[in-house]
């Protein structure tokens, strides 16, 4: 399993901003960029369907040694090999989620609040990391309110024992704000996805993340 706390960088393909005829493309894009982590998420669309796009981005991710990530799908994961999952504080338990995926795979919990925080730290030995957001208002989680930067310091204070990232809203120009607050591992969304060149915005974002004081 690869080692998350050295993954800096966790990027997101997503239908909502990528189209199909550009998902291979976008992919090696993210991936030549240095992201640490690749997920695939396809909100709303049928558990086929987010197989098949995980398919075709699964090969890519092996041959740069960057672990795929489904989210929400962990029937989908599990029969993929080597990939992980991500799961929200809506869907099955760590604990359920761990049963279907089995071990030696990544599983990752959305969390938005301290008790969650809390709650994820309970379960880290189903974990292997947990996400922090949405930091800022974002498009992506419209019905979201934002944590603010003040739960990206909680995290932090509490040393955890798993790597955590910090999610919603982050792009090029804020995400010093985060790291400030304690963070040193991001997902960014649309600030790779929407950019010109993505891989040029991800190497930005790892220049940023990797120059932050330890």
């Amino acid at each position: 399993m690869a080692d998350l706390r050295q993954a800096t960088l966790y990027g997101i393909l997503d239908t909502g901003y990528t189209p199909r005829a550009r998902w291979q493309e976008t992919a090696r894009a993210l991936l030549e960029g240095g992201v640490g982590i690749l997920q695939v998420r396809a909100k709303g669309a049928p558990p086929a369907e987010v197989e098949a796009l995980a398919r075709e981005v699964l090969p890519l991710c092996a041959r740069a040694g960057v672990p795929l990530i489904v989210n929400d799908h962990i029937d989908v994961a599990a029969r993929l090999t080597s990939a992980g999952a991500h799961v929200g504080q809506d869907d099955i338990s760590p604990a359920e989620a761990r049963a279907v995926l089995g071990p030696g795979r990544i599983l990752g919990l959305s969390t938005h609040s301290p008790a969650q925080i809390a709650g994820a730290l309970e379960n880290a030995r189903y974990l292997d990391y947990f996400a922090v957001g949405p930091v800022f208002a974002t498009p992506t989680k419209p019905t979201y309110e934002p944590v603010g930067l003040d739960l990206v310091a909680h995290a932090a204070s509490l040393s955890p024992p798993l790597p955590f990232f910090c999610i919603g809203g982050i792009k090029l120009h804020n995400v010093e704000q985060v790291l400030a607050a304690g963070a040193r591992r991001v997902v960014v969304v649309s600030g790779l996805l929407l950019a010109e060149d993505p891989a040029k915005a991800a190497r930005a974002f790892r220049r940023t993340i990797e120059a932050a004081e330890p």
